[in-house]
Parts: C-alpha cells; structure tokens; sequence
C-alpha cells in the first residue's frame, strides 16, 4: 500500500467513524448512546494519530491526495502536511475527552442543569467531531464548504439543545450569522472554479493579484463569522446557553477553529499575496482584540468571560495570519500554533467552568473561594488554564503568542503602524495577566465559600479530562512549535 493511499484511509476512516457512531447513536435505545460516541471519537482520535506517525515516519512531505474528480474537476481531496497532521489530532482528541466529560456532566446529578440526555446530544456532537477532521484535511474549497456547514448544523442542534427561549433564539443566531459568512466561501469557491476549472485550494495561486484578493478576502469574511470575529462576533456570547461540555468544544476545538483553519489553508496555498489582504486581517484583528478584552473584564459569569476571552485570543491568529501576508513565516508558524496551543487551554477552562456548574450549582466567580482546597484538580486546572490563555511561560501558549510577536516585530522594523499594532497586542497581553492574576488570587486560595464548601464530589470521569488537558497544556507548546518548525 502507497503512502498517499494509507494516508487518505485513515483520514477517511477518521471522518467516517464519528459519522458511523451518530447513525448508531440514532438507531439503538438511549443508554447506548454516550458508548457509541466513545467507541466512535476514539477510533477517529486512533487514526488521526497514526496518520500523523505515519506523516511523520515518512519525512513529513506534503501529500495531496484527490478523491472525487468530475473530469479535469477535483471536487474532494485531502491535503496532509505539517499544519493539517498537527490540528486534526487536536481537534478529534478534545472531541473524545468531551464526550468522556459529558457522561457524568448530562445527567440527572447535575445541579445547575439536570438533564436526562437525549440523544441528539451524543448525535450532534460525534458528527462535529468527524466534521472537524474532514475540514482540517480537505485540500478544496468545495469539501471545506461542505464540512463548514456540517459544522454549523451540529452547533444550532448543541447550543439550542436545552429548547429553552434563549437557547433556541442563541442557536438560531449562530446558524444565520455563520450561514451569513459562508457565503464568501460559496463567492470564493465559485471564483476560483470560474477561473481555473477546479475547486482545489492551490488553484487561488492562479489567480491574477486583483482575483486573488477578492478570493482571500472572501474566505476571510467567512472565517470571521465562523471565528467571532468583529463584525460577526455576536453568536459566540449568546451560545453559552449550550451545555458547558458543548460551549468548551465550540471555543477549544471545533466552531471557533473552522475560521481560522479554513484562512490560514487559503493563506498557504495562494502563494503571493496581496497585502491589501494582510492590511485587512491585521486591522480587523486588532479592533476585534481590544473589543473581546473590554468585553469580559466586566464579566462575573465565568462562561461568559471566557467566551469574550475566545473571541479575543483568536484575534492573535488573525494578527500572525495578516503579518505572514508581509513575509513573516514565524508569525505564520505562530498562529498555526496557536490554534493548536489555544485548544487545550480554553478546553480546559471551560470544562472547569462546567464542573462548578455541575458540583455547586453556580459558576458565577465572586461565589468561587477556597476552590484548592476543596477541589484541588479543579483548583489546579483553572490556575493553569487561566495562566495559560494569560500567555504565561512554561504554559503553551506562551510559545505560540511569542512566535506571532517576534514576527510583528520583525515585520514592524519596516513599518511602523505594524510596529504599533504589536506594541498594543503586547499591552494586551500584559493587562490579560493581570486581570486573570485578579481572579486567580480570589478564587482558589483561602478557606471555601459557602457555596463550595456545600459542593459535591468531583466525578472521576471530569478528574481525568483535567488531568490529560493540565498535562497537554503544559507540554503542546514546545510540542507545536517542533511539529511545524
């Protein structure tokens, strides 16, 4: 068997067995359910593991692979290369680790939101999981657009799932403002099929300087609504009416990610890029990171503060996005970590946030006190979490956030509204310490509040999603940055 061969199996069988689960997950009676999705998340994580030994074992070379091809037409196609290898793990490993944490967190014990889960939960959200892999390895523009509203399906189903008015409302929102973006996909993919005859992404290098960012800055207005970006910000706050373990993949591994993936895919593959396209992606960037940080320092709600917190942090993969269009490889590099880096973080930050919900009734941070000592894993998770998105070394987004600002700097040597721009993402992040500094210091030392002390025990299943999320965020960054070199 070829390598290209071996490669596309396990890509396939990576999509498909998520997608096998959620048929099953439909057709056996409800206890079956959060099984077939295990069963089904950890064969998908198994694969996209062995791909990437495999990637790996052979020397890293880029493979395209076509799959679907209507004549001289390639229609579907997998791209694996050092970016795809390092984020389909990512993303289909966070998926088994939630639906692991969403055993004990759906259930009847939960004391914010006691919930018999039914089974659509466990439907919508093993398919996300096989939807994320098909999005990170597909190699045109045809296969991400199809997988880009797979996704958005699964999030209305997750975010509306409580069927309350506002969740219905917020999962409504979400599905209309990311449909919105997705038509820069469908401008975007129908430019270049006009022009070149094929959907492949590589294609966009065709294209002659005034198509091709028209093309890009079409992906980058889908990325946007996907991402939460400023102007398409607006559904990612009002999502937290989904269930935490829902909330923690939308922002960790899945929704937030397909914007940034699907951009950072255009970026490389479109080889000389206009830097009107950089201008905008920097710009926007910048407006969206000081909006996300105004935005949760007022926030007592600890989902909602971490919500803003996302919208804000994927500002920095924009940022290094925009400077690669002006040569900056590293901050390329950078941004492509981050998104890996960011995804054990925020993962882990939500998850703790939905174990308050689930032992004490409340997630709400000035009830949050003594948190170590009753709750010691969870106390710890949140001190590493909160350090972690704050960019705090060793944790790993400290590497990947020193990537993108070596590159600004390295770029801004020669542009000086650049150079601005970074000395701001630096005050940015300064001051993000110091807010997460804040609540570290108020909520986990000193005796337990009231509502702690009256906490139930911390279910095994969430003690060992913390566990593995603690390790990798200690350990992704150096991790990252030596899988892309």
């Amino acid at each position: 068997m070829s390598f290209a061969v071996s490669l596309s199996l396990l890509g396939l069988v990576a999509i498909a067995a998520p997608m096998v689960a959620s048929v099953l997950v439909a057709l056996f009676p409800r206890p079956y359910a959060k099984w077939f999705s295990v069963l089904g998340a950890a064969v998908s994580t198994v694969c996209t593991i062995a791909l990437a030994a495999n990637f790996a074992g052979a020397g890293m070379p880029d493979t395209q692979v076509p799959l679907i091809s209507f004549g001289q037409t390639l229609v579907m196609g997998f791209t694996f290369d050092r970016m795809s290898t390092l984020l389909a793990p990512a993303f289909v490993g966070i998926g088994l680790l939630v639906v692991i944490y969403s055993i004990p967190y759906m259930s009847e014990n939960n004391r914010e939101h006691p919930d018999a889960p039914r089974r659509r939960f466990y439907a919508y959200l093993v398919t996300f999981i096989g939807a994320m892999a098909g999005l990170v390895y597909s190699s045109t523009l045809l296969g991400q657009l199809v997988f880009f509203e797979i996704t958005g399906a699964c999030s209305w189903g997750l975010i509306s799932y409580y069927m309350s008015p506002t969740a219905k409302k917020a999962g409504m929102k979400a599905l209309i403002i990311t449909h919105i973006g997705a038509l820069g996909l469908y401008l975007g993919a129908a430019i270049v099929f006009a022009h070149t005859g094929t959907f492949a992404i590589t294609a966009i290098a065709g294209l002659d300087a005034k198509l091709k960012a028209i093309v890009l800055l079409l992906v980058l207005f889908a990325a946007w609504a996907k991402s939460a970006q400023v102007p398409m910000y607006m559904w990612l706050p009002s999502a937290m009416e989904a269930p935490t373990p829902v909330s923690a993949y939308l922002h960790g591994a899945s929704m937030v990610k397909v914007g940034v993936c699907v951009f950072a895919r255009a970026l490389v593959s479109a080889g000389e890029i206009p830097e009107i396209v950089g201008w905008v992606a920097i710009i926007d960037a910048m407006v969206t990171m000081l909006f996300g940080f105004l935005m949760y320092l007022p926030q007592k709600d600890m989902k909602r503060l971490l919500a803003f917190s996302t919208i804000a942090q994927l500002s920095y993969v924009f940022f290094g996005l925009g400077l690669s269009v002006f040569g900056s490889q590293l901050a390329f590099d950078g941004a492509v970590c981050h998104i890996f880096n960011h995804a054990f973080a925020k993962t882990l930050f939500f998850l703790i946030a939905g174990s308050f919900s689930f032992t004490l009734g409340t997630r709400m941070l000035p009830k949050l006190r003594g948190i170590v000592k009753k709750y010691p894993i969870s106390g710890v998770g949140f001190g590493v979490a909160a350090l972690a998105i704050a960019g705090v070394p060793p944790m790993n987004t400290f590497f990947s956030k020193f990537q993108i600002i070596a590159g600004g700097f390295s770029v801004g040597a020669g542009n000086v509204a650049i150079l601005v721009l970074v000395c701001i993402m630096v005050a940015e992040t300064v001051a993000t310490f110091a807010w997460f500094l804040k609540w570290m210091g108020f909520c986990l030392p000193g005796e337990p509040s009231e509502e702690v002390a009256a906490g139930a025990p911390l279910p095994r299943a969430m003690a060992f999603v913390f566990i593995v999320l603690i390790i990798m965020v200690i350990v992704s960054g150096p991790l990252s940055a030596s899988w892309i070199g």
